[in-house]
């Protein structure tokens, strides 16, 4: 039988949620921004650069101090500050509660969700869940309330992201497996992408559904028990496994490229700095 945590084991997650909090502001603070936040042109009242005036540029937008010192003509630019809605939904499904060892997929996943928000409340972006369960809004309260949003369990052996109340012109994240039907996945993306909404899909992995190691005679069963396969030769369904795996993962890259979406496949054996280096650089290429 495949080694698990128990699916009752995740009732006990609303003890962990302050040990979840605290790791997902550690990683958070740990991570080096750098110049991060909304760096680029815009409506707002700081400075952030100059440069060479183009074809277009008003002559009222020409700065003729800077330009005085050269030969050339440059352009004054203040720092975009209209504040960016971020909206996140984090699977809960039974499947994510799967661990062979340490934490749980979803607990990696909602970790991840809770450090990028951190950064992003921080640099002034309004974050929220994709449900309507928690409007997107800005300030450090939005944290816990959305560690809450992330700790409602699921009866769904699958999950399938929640779109009905995203917010047009806005970013989404969508962390899971993506296990379940892929037709309700696309439904939800190209729902979302139709309403000019970008985001990034982060697949979160144990390191046995990646390398499937069984061998010999061998109980399959799904995490909430509906589900049950067993084989009396594994190691012989690995390569048809792998190649399952591979198409799904394409699939999923496929998906995100049409819609010009970002994706991501991270394990819970990989350093959780990792997870969040690409979803926060992910987001930032959007923002």
């Amino acid at each position: 039988m495949i080694p698990h945590a128990p699916l009752n084991d995740a009732l006990e997650l609303a003890s962990e949620w302050p040990q979840l909090l605290a790791q997902a502001q550690r990683l958070a603070h740990s991570f080096a921004l750098g110049g991060h936040g909304r760096r680029r042109a815009g409506a707002g009242d700081i400075f952030w650069q100059f440069r060479p005036a183009q074809a277009g540029d008003s002559l009222r937008a020409i700065d003729w101090r800077r330009s005085a010192r050269a030969d050339d003509q440059f352009v004054r630019e203040n720092e975009w500050q209209a504040a960016q809605s971020v909206q996140f939904w984090v699977d809960t499904s039974a499947s994510m509660y799967f661990a062979s060892e340490g934490s749980s997929k979803h607990f990696r996943a909602a970790m991840l969700a809770l450090a990028v928000g951190v950064l992003l409340s921080d640099a002034g972006e309004k974050i929220g869940s994709s449900d309507g369960l928690l409007p997107a809004k800005p300030g450090r309260a939005q944290i816990p309330a959305l560690a809450q949003v992330f700790s409602r369990i699921s009866d769904d052996d699958f999950g399938t992201p929640q779109t009905d109340d995203l917010k047009p012109h806005s970013l989404a994240v969508f962390v899971s497996d993506f296990f379940g039907d892929f037709a309700k996945l696309e439904r939800a993306v190209t729902s979302a992408a139709d309403q000019q909404i970008a985001g990034a899909l982060l697949m979160v992995l144990d390191p046995q559904e990646v390398n499937f190691p069984f061998a010999g005679r061998t109980l399959f069963e799904s995490m909430s028990g509906g589900l049950r396969y067993e084989s009396q030769k594994a190691d012989g369904l690995r390569a048809k496994y792998r190649s399952a795996l591979q198409d799904r993962q394409a699939a999923l890259a496929s998906l995100a490229q049409s819609v010009g979406w970002q994706f991501q496949c991270h394990t819970t054996d990989q350093p959780a700095s990792a997870g969040l280096m690409w979803l926060y650089q992910a987001l930032e290429y959007r923002r």
